[in-house]
């Protein structure tokens, strides 16, 4: 490693590093730009590949184009007037001339009026063509069809819902999604690291390098997805602007830390980020190849959206890890010493830790370890209680956004005056020779609408011995109730012999993914924990010390996801949380979190080599504490910008991961881990020689 820190920052191959990043971001700048038309947003990029709703999408391609409605609600209180009336049938007769945007104008259907006697609301079905390019234009789609339909007024509601609807309001909530998250991530980098550094000219190269990292790993993500068949999404992507800002900002605090010491023992700054590197490189090495596995692991995952996610993640990660060794270095030695200004540490100076705020909280924490560390673990063990209050079983619409767009609205009206699952029909495909005897079981299912089986308009029926039909709900298509529905309709028509019927849909979709997303949870967290166990015992080379730090992990993400609970119960009133929801939150908090525990614990492993464990302990929590502290504020800055975005399930995971990081910073790592390894001493190297030889210069590292 010290070859290799020596080449990095050398007095001639400084500029070449420079310079080699320099024509990697002129490459890699305008394919970074193209990544958001590369997103694939479809059902298909989230669905599970094997699941049933995902084979009856596939194949309902062959009778038709994809195709997604959009439903115009009309309203008013009394019911609806003469002129109402009259205007009604005039929009859809402009409706059915329109063809802006993929809008299937032709196909539209309607009006249909509510069944009471004076009717009080219509509802008009409008078709939109969904092909490769239908989740950008959903929105301009949406808004031709409001041109024509405007927004009522005079006491009629206008309103635009179903599927078509939702589609347009959650493509707003994306729309800038990358640019909304990278300027709240930039902002918090640079508050917390002029906080840090109190320096305004140091911040700018933590912020230059974790900018080029952010581009690079979006041009090669970019290239993937275009020629290698990579999955990119709107969650994938904004999560990927999150992940290298937090994890390249937080490598980046590692080293100027070490950096800066080494300034005040070597005069020459060459030799001093030499040193650097040298030291602090395998933490991050292990630390960022901690991430990198734990988002590999992720490719496990039956959820297309959470499989797509994992090689995405462990791209940024890599490439923040690779200008973090490369480039921030040689920029620092380049600019010198003066770049810290004010505060410049000069040769020779003594170096601020070793008498600062956690060298004493370390002394004070060495009195009593004991009763800290099981006081700690009891106050964490309490706020996990709060889990009882945990409602990941999905969101509805409704419940989806933090204020009631159009759509919300709109469905709203239209479950008061028709059918509940109007707007998100049941999908079924059968053999045509089986298709009466599939058609009879499924009207006959409780919860589906008797006479509501249609084929969709501008639908073939039939195609290459496959039959197509549409079911209506009688329940709200994001219910419960409508999933239930679902898996009751499938216990009917899978049993019809040569039937081969599959049933599908939004809600059939929705279903799927619950059941996927449960699987996931089971298969993906223990994996994690033992990608990480593995990677502290061979980084530690010791056992004991990585099965209590897993166990400080667990214990810290359920006290996180307790107070979250919690939260978003009484503070925000949120009505639940995702079905993934637990598990992102867990492998952002375990892959990101254990970044401190290899910090830590390696610097304390090698004061231990000389002064013992004990003393170790001390000396490693007053040199890493402020970094540490440093990067989970930075960290927990850059998660909680998901909150910018009007989406809850992004809010509640930003919120989350944020107090987590926030709980493993200043609490579990600073406190409970530190009290713990005061507490067991040198045992916790275990089975390690270190184990039973504490420490001593005297008796050498050999074989360590």
């Amino acid at each position: 490693m010290r070859g290799v820190a020596r080449l990095l920052c050398g007095r001639r191959t400084k500029w070449l590093v420079v310079v080699l990043w320099l024509v990697v971001l002129v490459l890699a700048a305008p394919l970074a730009g193209k990544l958001m038309g590369a997103q694939d947003n479809d059902a298909a990029s989230w669905l599970p590949s094997s699941a049933e709703s995902t084979r009856v999408w596939e194949e309902s391609k062959e009778f038709r184009p994809e195709i997604i409605t959009a439903i115009v609600v009309y309203a008013r209180e009394g019911g609806l007037t003469a002129a109402d009336r009259a205007r009604i049938t005039e929009d859809e007769r402009r409706l059915t001339t329109l063809s802006a945007h993929g809008v299937r104008g032709e196909e539209t259907r309607g009006p249909l009026y509510d069944t009471r006697t004076a009717p009080s609301a219509a509802q008009i079905f409008v078709p939109i063509t969904m092909d490769e390019k239908g989740w950008e234009r959903i929105g301009p789609a949406v808004d031709s069809v409001r041109d024509i339909v405007g927004d009522g007024g005079g006491g009629l509601t206008v309103h635009i819902t179903g599927p078509g609807g939702v589609a347009a309001d959650s493509s707003d909530a994306f729309s800038g999604i990358d640019s909304t998250l990278l300027l709240a991530a930039l902002a918090v980098v640079i508050v917390m690291l002029l906080i840090t550094y109190r320096s305004p000219s140091l911040l700018v190269l933590p912020v230059v390098s974790v900018v080029a990292a952010l581009l690079t790993a979006q041009a090669v993500i970019y290239l993937l997805a275009a020629h290698a068949g990579l999955t990119v999404n709107g969650q994938s992507a904004g999560i990927l602007t999150v992940l290298v800002f937090g994890a390249g900002t937080d490598y980046a605090l590692l080293l100027v830390a070490r950096y800066r010491e080494e300034l005040r023992r070597h005069e020459d700054r060459h030799e001093a980020m030499a040193r650097a590197l040298h030291r602090a490189g395998p933490a991050v090495l292990a630390s960022s190849g901690t991430v990198v596995l734990s988002m590999l692991v992720l490719l496990a995952a039956e959820m297309n959206s959470t499989r797509g996610l994992g090689p995405v993640a462990a791209i940024g990660v890599a490439i923040a890890l690779i200008a973090m060794l490369t480039l921030l270095p040689a920029l620092l030695v380049i600019f010198g010493r003066w770049v810290f200004w004010p505060v410049v540490p000069h040769f020779g100076t003594p170096e601020p830790t070793e008498h600062g705020f956690w060298a004493r909280t370390g002394q004070r924490l060495a009195v009593h370890p004991r009763r800290i560390w099981v006081g700690t673990a009891l106050v964490l063990a309490a706020l996990s209680l709060g889990l009882v209050q945990l409602r990941a079983a999905g969101l509805s619409n409704a419940d989806s956004f933090p204020g009631t767009p159009d759509s919300v609205a709109g469905q709203e009206i239209q479950e008061r005056y028709f059918p509940a699952g109007a707007g998100s029909p049941l999908v079924v495909i059968a053999a045509a020779d089986r298709s009466s005897q599939v058609r009879a079981a499924v009207e006959r299912t409780r919860g589906v609408l008797p006479g509501s089986l249609v084929v969709p308009p501008g639908t073939r029926p039939v195609h290459e011995g496959r039959a197509i039909f549409e079911a209506t709900l009688t329940d709200a298509g994001d219910s419960d109730a409508a999933e239930r529905t679902v898996e009751r309709v499938r216990n009917a028509v899978h049993p019809i012999a040569g039937a081969d019927a599959l049933v599908g849909g939004d809600t059939a979709a929705a279903l799927d993914m619950d059941h996927a997303t449960r699987h996931d949870n089971v298969l993906i967290i223990p994996l994690v924990l033992l990608v990480v166990l593995i990677i502290l015992a061979l980084v530690l080379r010791a056992l004991l010390a990585p099965l209590l730090l897993i166990a400080t992990v667990v214990l810290s993400f359920a006290a996180a996801l307790g107070v979250s609970a919690l939260v978003f119960r009484h503070v925000f009133d949120y009505a639940g949380e995702t079905t993934d929801f637990p598990l992102f939150v867990f492998v952002f908090l375990v892959a990101l979190g254990i970044d401190y525990n290899i910090f830590l614990t390696t610097r304390i492993r090698e004061e231990a080599l000389h002064q013992g464990t004990r003393a170790g302990v001390v000396t490693g929590l007053a040199a890493t504490g402020a970094v540490i502290t440093s990067a989970g504020l930075v960290l927990a800055g850059t998660f909680a910008a998901l909150g910018t975005l009007p989406v809850v399930a992004f809010a509640e995971i930003g919120f989350a991961v944020a107090l987590g990081v926030l709980l493993d910073t200043l609490v579990v790592r600073s406190v409970l881990v530190t009290s713990l390894f005061l507490d067991i001493g040198p045992r916790v190297w275990w089975p390690h020689r270190l184990a039973h030889e504490d420490g001593g210069a005297e008796r050498g590292t050999a074989g360590v």
